[in-house]
């Protein structure tokens, strides 16, 4: 069966004056002349995106979308009707995003975190920024401690709130994000704490003896970097900590302390030193 908005391999089935006809033995779909390779031949296979034309009919492109069937992307709106707005997802058609389906009113030009969904009624792909009906903590598939994947949804004054693995919704402590982060933005982190209520806490850096080990190695890093010194120590400032690491106090005071056991540094009063490798 063809997938609309996703990748599908599909046979080249025959060849037309408007293009290929290409079909998963049920069904078959057009890929117009601009997207035909040089070189092909009927039978062979060939990877596609699929999603509706102008007309509402299935398409094949070889085009690489921003985004795909039932997950979330950050687009910008490149015109709004009176229906809606019309958002960039890199095809020659347009994500629509209704009215109702806009957490608040869009704005052209500007760019939105968005959830892709086909449109049960209408068969038709639709974009929404009413992002939570498609995240549920109800049944939590991360552990504490496990390495996920983040999106960082939207900030608030309490914290930052991301998407876990594009299904869970997950909270990011302010004071623990020692980088600039914006909506839209896909990194790794950690689940740090998964609460009774099923709310989850993330954090940017690995907890316990496995933080350690990466925080080292970055300021090793920063060491050799910076010709085998650093004026950081115990008594510095967590301010110049961050701007120079983008790292808490506390971290960095048991990175140094892994590397001093290891005898790779040495800590002096104006800061510290990469003993000679």
């Amino acid at each position: 069966m063809i997938e609309i908005g996703k990748y599908n391999t599909l046979k080249i089935a025959r060849d037309t004056q408007i293009g290929l006809y290409l079909t998963d033995g049920n069904q078959d779909i057009l890929l117009p002349n601009k997207y035909v390779p040089r070189e092909f031949e009927i039978g062979e296979e060939i990877i596609v995106f699929v999603y509706l034309d102008q007309e509402e009919r299935p398409v094949a492109t070889t085009l690489e979308p921003y985004i795909y069937l039932n997950e979330f992307a950050l687009l910008r709106v490149n015109f709004i009707n009176k229906f809606g707005a019309f958002l960039d997802m890199g095809l020659e058609k347009d994500l629509f995003v209704p009215f109702r389906e806009q957490a608040r009113e869009m704005e052209k030009g500007k760019r939105y975190l968005v959830f892709m969904y086909l449109d049960e009624k209408s068969n038709r792909l639709v974009g929404t920024s009413k992002i939570n009906q498609f995240l549920s903590n109800d049944e939590i598939t991360v552990e504490k401690g496990e390495e996920v994947d983040l999106i960082i949804s939207h900030i608030t004054d309490m914290g930052i709130n991301v998407i876990i693995n594009e299904q869970h919704k997950g909270l990011l402590y302010k004071d623990e994000v020692y980088e600039d982060v914006r909506t839209g933005d896909r990194m790794k982190g950690y689940i740090k704490n998964i609460r009774p209520d099923k709310k989850i806490d993330v954090t940017l850096q690995q907890t316990g003896f496995a933080g350690i080990e990466p925080n080292a190695e970055k300021v090793l890093d920063e060491l050799r970097a910076s010709r085998g010194f650093l004026r950081l120590n115990d008594d510095s400032h967590p301010e110049d900590i961050k701007t120079v690491l983008k790292m808490s106090k506390k971290t960095f005071k048991k990175a140094i302390g892994t590397l001093y056991k290891q005898k790779l540094i040495e800590i002096k009063e104006d800061g510290i030193y990469l003993v000679k490798e």
